[in-house]
Formats: C-alpha cells, structure tokens, sequence
C-alpha cells in the first residue's frame, strides 16, 4: 500500500449514532416516523449519516421501536434496544455508543445526533467531521446561543459519554468549557420537530 503524501491528511474514522427512542408526548404521534417530502424523519437522518464517511451507523430504539425498525429496514444500519428510554437522553446516547464501539472499537470519533432535525445532512455531517479533524475538539452545532447536537466528539471523551445521566444528553460536555468545543454556525439546525404547530412551520417555510 502506498503511503500518504506529504500534508495528506488521513480519513477520519467516526461512527455514528441516531437518537430515535424518544415518547414524542408533545408531537402526539412517533417523531422519527414523520414524513416530510414523504420520507419518514428517521429516514431522512438515517440517509444524510450514509452519505457521509460514518460506519458504522447506530439507530438508538425505544418508544415504537418495531414501526421505527421497520422503516429503516433496508438501510445498512446497526439498531439497539434502549429499555431505559423513557430516563432520557444520556440513557440512549449510552446505549448508543456501547454498541458502536462493540462493533467498531478502534472508531476516532462519533457523531450524536437526533432524528428529528429536518436540516440534517450528510453536508452537515461532513462539515462537523471536517472540524474536529482539524481542531481535535468536540465540533457542534451551534444555534440559538448555544451548542447542540449534531456534534462529533473524539475518543478522549467517549469516557465521559459513557458516563452521562439524565435528560440533558451531552448539553454539559457541549457548553461546559468553551475550549473544549469548536462551534459550527447552522441556524437551520436551532429548527426541530416537537409538536404539530413545529411541522406546520417547517413545512410552510420549505413549500414543495
């Protein structure tokens, strides 16, 4: 095999891990089953993961976990069992990332994010991939004043993702120490999908 060039930069090796397990109570229906431009939101974050540089990928599962399994089933992705869902985010995010590295144990970094951002992108991905390969920090979203998932966390802190708790998912590791994050402005992302008034909005500001 050949080797890298001088300033060749190698690939990064990072997984990724989808948030579908939430109740969606204030949505009244399954979030990651939505359908917008008739493709289910699990669907839609599940394909902009794949058409990145992510492997393996990991859907997290938990409230309608069979409808949500189904939907993705043709898809070349790993699927876990959260039966702690209802504890919150951490409980998924851990959930999650176990089951990657049993897959993948020798993966540089991962990719958090939930399914229920109509933003999302394999652009996004790669921007936010891009970003932590050249700064070697946490690289966020940053929207609303705020960093948020989507995020790619390197392997130093794959210990403290292990150790979350509660319904903040990574929000502490994320705005905790602002040298540790490198930022990536997209607003877009501020824009999920929680309640029916959400979608209504989305899909009056994004006609056809």
């Amino acid at each position: 095999m050949p080797e890298a060039g001088p300033g060749a930069r190698v690939p990064l090796r990072f997984g990724a891990i989808i948030l579908a397990a939430g109740g969606s109570s204030r949505m009244g229906a399954a979030k990651p089953l939505l359908e917008l431009e008739g493709k289910p939101l699990i669907v839609r974050a599940v394909d902009a993961a794949l058409a990145s540089e992510a492997r393996p990928v990991v859907v997290v599962l938990g409230s309608e976990a069979d409808g949500v399994r189904a939907a993705i089933a043709r898809h070349p992705v790993r699927t876990v069992l959260n039966p702690d869902w209802s504890a919150g985010l951490a409980s998924s995010i851990r959930a999650g990332l176990a089951d990657l590295l049993g897959a993948a144990p020798d993966l540089e970094a991962v990719l958090v994010a939930p399914c229920d951002q109509p933003a999302l992108s394999p652009e996004v991905v790669r921007r936010l991939a891009a970003l932590h390969l050249a700064t070697g920090r946490i690289a966020a979203a940053r929207y609303g004043g705020r960093n948020g998932a989507p995020a790619v966390f390197g392997r130093g802190r794959f210990a403290a993702l292990g150790a979350l708790t509660g319904d903040q998912g990574a929000r502490a590791l994320l705005n905790g120490d602002p040298e540790a994050v490198a930022a990536l402005d997209l607003p877009e992302l501020g824009f999920d999908l929680d309640t029916p008034a959400d979608v209504t909005d989305w899909v009056s500001r994004h006609p056809g």
